[in-house]
């Protein structure tokens, strides 16, 4: 009679026991996949991304290269750095500190000199969107990424999100909306002085020789980055942009509106950028020959089939953690267990992305299509 009990008992304790050792043995693992990063740069206000991963404890910084005083007083308060961590520039940083991987939050001029002063120590980058400020800057990077045989990645925030994923496995995995025939992306907001980004950030945003255009640039990429992955990584035939500077008084170095047109051997891709939206905007729509999906938003998804009824409006499936963000997907491929391939992020994908923007500012400049070679 008391015998059962107390086999139970002792069975619940076993059983606490093996669950408290497995969970301390995954914290163990995390705790050693966590990834030791060095900053470059501090005037991109995606920087807030990484300091908030910081804060969480997902991330060692164990670097910051900065020159800027004001800045590195505003993030050593907000954030409680100690004074150790900080660098005047990425150089003097490797020398004392190897880090995993080198993330890059400064102006898209600057993006070469980080592989440039990372590359040879065999140490690979992340920068933020877009890839570089022209081909010929790509091209330097992809060549010190081969010589050194490392990983130069591209960050994008639509990258993470669960509807951009499901509908490239409808697209590319179920085919269960046909070949694609035409894809539409919208992205921006009301324009950065608007949204009341930093001033560090807007400087150098609406600076031609650092950003390389306006609106084109800052949110043309996310269209081209998205259409080449759709494409499995093919160059469209040619690029017709059209831009305008509709706020000359607020912007008048760059465009603040952007039209991109890419022809596709079977397909067209439409890129609407701007800082004219009446709100925040980050969506895609593609049609295939029997069906249409949109990604309305970071989570939802619309869909309509050929012979069906109305519209269906539903929440994208979770992603794969590995997939989820910036970090855990860069942990998995410095480890070896993913191939970046044409992935979003990828140096492949988004050499083109490069080469699409530099011939959408050839072709808004010269109101001429440009044929890619």
């Amino acid at each position: 009679m008391i015998r059962e009990p107390y086999c139970i008992v002792k069975l619940l304790l076993r059983f606490n026991c093996l669950t408290i050792c497995l969970l301390l043995s995954s914290l163990l693992v995390l705790a050693q996949a966590k990834l030791s990063v060095a900053v470059a740069g501090l005037n991109h206000d995606h920087v807030y991304l990484i300091m908030n991963s910081y804060q969480k404890a997902d991330v060692n910084i164990i670097g910051i290269a900065e020159n800027n005083q004001e800045l590195v007083n505003r993030f050593k308060t907000r954030y409680k750095i100690p004074d150790s961590v900080f660098y005047h520039n990425l150089t003097d940083l490797l020398r004392h500190k190897k880090p995993d991987v080198v993330l890059a939050y400064n102006a898209i001029s600057d993006h070469l000199a980080v592989v440039e002063a990372a590359a040879p120590l065999g140490i690979s980058v992340m920068v933020e969107k877009p890839l570089a400020i022209s081909v010929k800057q790509a091209e330097r990077m992809a060549a010190l990424a081969s010589q050194y045989k490392i990983h130069v990645f591209t960050n994008y925030e639509t990258t993470w999100y669960p509807s951009n994923q499901e509908i490239y496995k409808n697209v590319k995995q179920t085919n269960s909306i046909g070949p694609l025939r035409k894809m539409i992306v919208h992205d921006g907001h009301q324009g950065p002085k608007e949204i009341g980004v930093s001033k560090e950030f807007l400087s150098w945003l609406t600076d031609p020789n650092k950003n390389g255009a306006g609106a084109l640039v800052d949110f043309g990429c996310y269209g081209a980055n998205l259409m080449t992955w759709l494409m499995d990584g093919q160059k469209p035939i040619s690029v017709t942009a059209i831009t305008h500077q509709i706020k000359k008084d607020v912007y008048p170095n760059v465009d603040d509106d952007a039209t991109i047109l890419l022809e596709y051997a079977s397909a067209t891709g439409i890129i609407e950028a701007s800082w004219n939206w009446p709100f925040s905007i980050k969506d895609m729509e593609v049609f295939g020959t029997i069906g249409y999906m949109q990604a309305i938003n970071e989570k939802n998804l619309r869909s309509k089939t050929t012979g069906k009824g109305d519209y269906q409006i539903y929440q994208a499936q979770p992603l794969n953690p590995v997939y989820a963000n910036h970090l855990n997907y860069l942990a998995a491929v410095l480890k070896g267990d993913i191939d970046p391939g044409n992935d979003l992020s990828s140096l492949a994908n988004n050499l083109i992305v490069v080469k699409i923007l530099e011939a959408a500012k050839t072709s808004a400049k010269t109101g001429k299509k440009v044929l890619l070679k």
